[in-house]
């Protein structure tokens, strides 16, 4: 079987607005999805990631530079991940389609990557 990345993106601030006990339902609905990948052996990690845009190393004019985020022009960023097992990329999307986070309510989407083991 291989392993997938899962790599949730969205904007936080559509979060932020939400009350706390609509935040909580959506926090448990994240978290049914993941025991049930959990009890059929299928999720090998899964982590939220702060709402900050994190930084990005490059190299740049003989030297490494550090930026904030990974795109200065977008609000979005990579919320949070879920490293699965499937067996083939048909499979993991249709798990990532079951996801909370692909809902009609939320704009956010998904970015499903094989891994390459090394």
């Amino acid at each position: 079987m291989a392993k997938f990345l899962l790599l949730l993106r969205d904007n936080p601030d559509g979060f932020r607005s939400l009350p706390p006990a609509e935040m909580q339902r959506i926090i448990g609905e994240y978290r049914a999805w993941a025991e049930g990948l959990r009890a059929r052996n299928q999720l090998h990690g899964s982590n939220k990631l702060t709402d900050d845009g994190g930084k990005t190393i490059r190299h740049k004019g003989g030297a490494l530079v550090v930026m904030d985020g990974p795109y200065t022009e977008t609000k979005e960023v990579i919320g949070g991940y879920f490293l699965i097992e499937a067996p083939d990329y048909a499979a993991a999307l249709d798990l990532a389609r079951t996801c909370p986070h692909v809902r009609a309510d939320n704009d956010g989407s998904i970015e499903v990557r094989q891994i390459q083991e090394m």
